[in-house]
């Protein structure tokens, strides 16, 4: 089984702090690799009036993850999924020589009871939180951690995830720079106009966009 960790996301635009959470969940959990799954929407984010089109944020996502073992991906556009329950049905069902393990930040655990069939998100695949500054509080304080707490595995067996058995939850503790997607909107809000999918490719099904 190929260990291999999924951060789902906007990307909008892809950042170094996306490069650098995915970098040390691979060092933390002994990953073979991360797939960026680039969301065509997020249900949670729909009234978002700068989300800039797919082609543009896969192909920052791309640019981000160069000579790292990162892998963007538009899948989900493929799929047709919606919601991030039904796209790991799909995945786990599509690559079964894989183990996948959902990477989050802090700041979707605060909210993640507000995800469709969050249970069931942690019922299918292990669940690693990044800790992230300012959010640590309202995450060990929300609805979702209520439930998830008895799951909790200890850091220090994070690499071991793999013989775990959903579901189980992991806190890793990193503090990474302060880049944010809506920091860098804020300073060039048409960042995504230099962007063209002319010959853009999807790193994991090698196809066009849809």
């Amino acid at each position: 089984m190929i260990p291999t960790g999924l951060l789902g996301g906007s990307f909008n635009p892809a950042h170094y702090s996306h490069r650098h959470i995915s970098r040390f969940a691979i060092r933390a959990l002994g990953l073979s690799e991360v797939w960026w799954l680039v969301s065509p929407g997020n249900p949670l984010k729909d009234s978002a009036a700068d989300m800039a089109p797919l082609s543009a944020r896969l192909a920052s996502a791309q640019r981000m993850a160069r000579r790292a073992p990162i892998r963007p991906t538009a899948i989900e556009a493929r799929l047709g999924t919606r919601y991030t329950a039904d796209t790991l049905r799909e995945l786990v069902r599509r690559y079964p020589n894989r183990r996948f393990i959902w990477i989050m930040g802090a700041d979707n655990l605060a909210q993640f009871h507000r995800w469709r069939d969050w249970r069931g998100i942690a019922r299918r695949v292990a669940i690693a939180v990044i800790a992230r500054p300012g959010y640590d509080g309202g995450a060990r304080a929300s609805r979702a951690m209520g439930w998830l707490r008895r799951f909790v595995r200890p850091a220090a067996k994070a690499t071991s995830w793999t013989r775990w058995r959903p579901p189980a939850l992991v806190l890793l503790h990193f503090y990474p720079d302060r880049g944010s997607a809506t920091r860098l909107r804020a300073k060039d809000p048409g960042w995504h106009l230099s962007h063209t999918n002319r010959g853009l490719r999807d790193r994991l099904t090698r196809r066009p966009l849809p």
